[in-house]
């Protein structure tokens, strides 16, 4: 799409969801010219968008269907602040910034979008866009699972199983969890690619969480049990976390599951915690920490303590490209993060 910076445009073009559905599906990805968004109020700061990534909650929002409204989709994003609100502080226009926007407003596959200030944080200035907006939701999402639920610091010791570990999440949180904290860091990946790339974040060891002994391999590594536990993945492995975790350790779940039962967990005193990292803006709860974390992270990248998660870009940002992205992610075996930036 061409991008004009204007904050008074009448329009501006977008990929929208129609249907929803199959991602082939005539309604799933569409182009469009759709009302723009204008001149922000209050604290909301106008981004041109330059990058965004795909992640599993654009496939499982476009999947559910929408009727025939059109939605725009599209959490991570990396772009330049066009206008402010007239109570915004933190950022001028000039600024380059990047974040994960909030689920009940208009997402980033768009020329322009509105976004609250307090969720935004400077790009890492040693990153081009496309490996800025691979981050945002994934590292707050493993902030907020290692400090803020865990509880972890750098005195911190035992041993992290990070199950998934290749994918998004996985990627940034064995960085953090090997920068940050004093934890030894079990990983699970099933491909000699995903082994690779885990071993290069920074993983201790790796076992494969595709092998029927997945329970022994991790025993083997941790005899009396792991003490924190990070998933993707939560159903029907109750059983597993129960037989690999040392009494009172902690697990961090992020996934839907439609029915999960904890009681598996009760045995060992276990203590279950879910990680969403939109809570925060859905509920208006100390909006800010998000954009000081964000902060914290590009600090992070600039010191060169963190590296960018990206994996593929592909250009330019449009429907075509898009369901290409959506594709790849719904396949479960992307390593790292596919960003969609323009051409």
């Amino acid at each position: 799409m061409t991008v004009q910076i204007n904050p008074t445009t009448e329009t501006m073009s977008a990929v929208v969801t129609r249907a929803g559905g199959s991602i082939d599906g005539p309604g799933s990805l569409v182009d469009s010219v759709i009302p723009a968004p204008g001149r922000p109020a209050g604290r909301d700061l106008l981004v041109r968008i330059s990058a965004v990534s795909v992640n599993p909650v654009d496939v499982k929002v476009r999947a559910s269907g929408g009727g025939d409204a059109e939605r725009v989709l599209g959490w991570d994003a990396s772009g330049t602040v066009v206008a402010v609100g007239e109570d915004a502080t933190l950022f001028e226009p000039g600024d380059e910034v990047y974040y994960a926007g909030a689920l009940t407003r208009p997402g980033s596959y768009a020329e322009q979008q509105l976004v609250d200030e307090r969720i935004v944080g400077r790009k890492p200035a040693s990153l081009t866009h496309a490996e800025a907006a691979a981050l945002p939701l994934t590292a707050i999402t493993a902030w907020e699972s290692l400090f803020d639920k865990l509880r972890l610091d750098a005195s911190s010791t035992g041993t992290l199983l990070v199950l998934g570990a290749a994918g998004g999440v996985g990627s940034i949180l064995i960085q953090l969890a090997k920068a940050l904290t004093g934890v030894r860091v079990i990983a699970s990946a099933s491909r000699a690619e995903s082994r690779g790339w885990v071993e290069a974040m920074g993983a201790d060891a790796v076992v494969d969480h595709s092998a029927d002994d997945l329970a022994a391999q991790i025993l083997a590594l941790a005899p009396e049990g792991v003490d924190y536990v990070f998933t993707p993945q939560s159903a029907g492995r109750m059983d597993l976390f129960a037989e690999v975790t040392r009494p009172f350790g902690e697990i961090v779940g992020i996934d839907d599951p439609s029915d999960l039962d904890l009681m598996a967990l009760k045995g060992k005193a276990l203590t279950w915690h879910w990680e969403m990292m939109f809570a925060r803006s859905l509920h208006g709860y100390d909006p800010i920490a998000q954009h000081r974390l964000l902060d914290r992270v590009a600090e992070l990248v600039d010191a060169d303590v963190l590296r960018t998660t990206l994996t593929k870009t592909l250009t330019p940002i449009d429907a075509d490209t898009l369901r290409e992205a959506h594709r790849l992610v719904e396949t479960g075996r992307v390593v790292g993060k596919i960003v969609v930036a323009e051409g």
